[in-house]
């Protein structure tokens, strides 16, 4: 009769640690990070009175004749199962998916603390920290190789948020565009403006006059002149005035002051590109043309698609466009200040695959241009295929003359020999596909973000982001023998095994969520549930003890 009462008294005992258990789930139904535990019954040593015994002869055997004395609490597992993930607006929440913890320290990294709970933040110091301000663990970024070593020792993860960003002085200029093979004309090139001695107001990257001189007829063509080629000009029939072309005159402002200093004439060029004859005697006049040529040809098959445009009446120097089959483009390098400076690139179809090319800067920068520093000549080649032949120059030297580092170097990256992959030269249009270079300004930490391998990324207010610091993840062989310490907290014990820290998404480990939080994964419709079942279990036992004492209560009136 004893023996029952104390198997009560056990199972009441019993169903209070289970009841204890259940109370604690439901009283962290909505903390952050939190696992739900779960009480595991074993029955308690039972009081033997019979042994078993075995067949013999025709005998049967027996079986053992047990008494139990009640129950017992074998152990409180942890469940680990994943939390729902509750999204929020805080880059710095994060959560995992999957197995792991994430590793924090109170003591400067002498030993560690594990959490699933990922409500961090940055203290007035910059540290990452959790609610209890223990420091958030991982690898710190490399300020000279620029790179997150996660073979090395993990430590406390900091972020300055005065944090700056150098600038970093442009190294590779890369091209990708298309120069059309074929004829026709696309873009303008500058020319520039003579004076009334046939010379250039400027010389610098321009064409020589003799290049692109053009006399025109009537009808705006204009006549292939070659050296030797003449005019002849009569005024009220006296004798003809013989002008040749390469001896007496090269250009059109030449043979303008030639016509007027021969013959007293007024001469001027109209709005339509033709000479003018101001006749105010009316004497009569005739001008004959001698060509080498059976046929007129339009300038613009005589010198690789030029074509002279109007010039402004009256002007003897005067600056204007040309069609022509050539290219250009430009982008913004960056000195070792992060000051900007116009780097322009220019094409210019010289003949068959060859293109000539320009390179210049805008003052004060220079890049050893010969003779005009802010100017650098060269040229490309393509072959037969379209693809890219050679590139002359592939590299310049750039100074900013404001302060900055000279000789800067700058690779053009116009694209790799025998290959499409930057500059090609097919009967296309002409036009660039991109252009980019890798210099930047410098720049303020604005903002953070964590990506799901851990790396937390700075953006700088240059636009430019960077890794800053990875994020540690620890897992063990056992997360049940983990030891809960309070505060959302877990701490290694001897059977939960040593941590495994690495980087989060490998070695099994899970990912990291940003701007998420995992909830706790008690589910309360199970914990109400088992409230009553542990309720019921409780009752039964104390019915056990009062039927046991009712029994004891009898056999006491025996007496009587």
């Amino acid at each position: 009769m004893m023996r029952s009462l104390w198997a009560g008294v056990s199972g009441l005992q019993a169903h209070q640690v289970a009841m204890d258990v259940e109370g604690n789930n439901i009283a962290n139904v909505n903390t952050v990070g939190f696992k739900y535990s779960r009480a595991n019954f074993a029955d308690m040593l039972s009081q033997t009175s019979k042994i078993a015994s075995a067949p013999e002869g025709g005998l049967g055997g027996t079986n053992a004749v047990q008494v139990g004395l009640g129950s017992s609490v074998a152990s409180v597992s942890k469940i680990f199962s994943q939390g729902s993930l509750e999204k929020t607006d805080k880059a710095t929440d994060i959560a995992l998916s999957g197995d792991g913890f994430f590793t924090v320290s109170a003591d400067g990294g002498k030993s560690y603390k594990f959490t699933r709970a990922g409500d961090f933040k940055f203290d007035a110091n910059g540290m990452m920290v959790d609610s209890n301000g223990y420091v958030v663990q991982g690898w710190l970024r490399d300020d000279k190789t620029g790179k997150i070593d996660t073979s090395s020792t993990i430590q406390g993860i900091k972020v300055d948020n005065s944090l700056t960003m150098p600038a970093q002085p442009t190294s590779s200029v890369r091209l990708k565009a298309n120069l059309n093979s074929g004829d026709h004309n696309e873009k303008t090139s500058p020319i520039f403006a003579v004076d009334n001695n046939g010379n250039f107001l400027t010389n610098k990257g321009n064409e020589k006059p003799e290049d692109f001189s053009a006399l025109y007829n009537e009808n705006g063509d204009a006549f292939n002149l070659v050296p030797g080629n003449s005019f002849s000009i009569s005024v009220n029939g006296s004798t003809p005035e013989e002008l040749v072309y390469g001896t007496d005159f090269t250009t059109t402002e030449d043979l303008r002051t030639l016509l007027a200093n021969r013959t007293g004439l007024a001469v001027s060029i109209n709005e339509f590109g033709k000479f003018e004859v101001n006749n105010t005697g009316g004497a009569p006049v005739s001008i004959e043309i001698t060509d080498g040529t059976n046929n007129n040809e339009k300038f613009t098959d005589m010198l690789k698609s030029l074509n002279i445009k109007a010039l402004q009446p009256g002007q003897s120097t005067y600056t204007q466009a040309v069609g022509a089959a050539t290219h250009g483009t430009s982008i913004d390098i960056m000195d070792s200040l992060g000051s900007k400076h116009t780097l322009s690139v220019s094409f210019r179809k010289s003949e068959g695959n060859k293109w000539d090319t320009m390179i210049s800067v805008p003052k004060p920068g220079s890049i050893e241009g010969d003779p005009d520093p802010n100017i650098l000549f060269g040229s490309v080649s393509f072959n037969p295929d379209g693809s890219l032949a050679s590139v002359n120059p592939s590299t310049i030297r750039f100074t900013g003359n404001n302060g900055s580092e000279p000789n800067q170097i700058i690779n053009l990256d116009f694209g790799k020999i025998n290959d499409f992959g930057g500059l090609t030269s097919f009967d296309a249009e002409t036009k660039t596909a991109g252009i980019s270079q890798d210099g930047y300004g410098a720049g303020d930490l604005v903002d953070v973000a964590i990506d799901p391998s851990g790396v937390v990324t700075g953006t700088f207010s240059n636009g430019k982001s960077v890794g800053l610091a990875k994020i540690a993840v620890a897992r063990f062989t056992n997360n049940e023998g983990l030891m809960s310490e309070g505060g959302n907290i877990f701490i290694q014990s001897a059977n939960s095994g040593a941590a495994m820290i690495g980087e989060a998404g490998a070695g099994g480990r899970g990912t990291i969520q940003s701007s998420y939080l995992e909830m706790s994964n008690v589910d309360l419709s199970r914990s109400l549930t088992k409230l009553i079942v542990v309720q019921r279990g409780f009752q039964s036992n104390s019915k056990t003890i009062t039927t046991s004492d009712q029994m004891l209560n009898t056999l006491l009136q025996l007496k009587n």
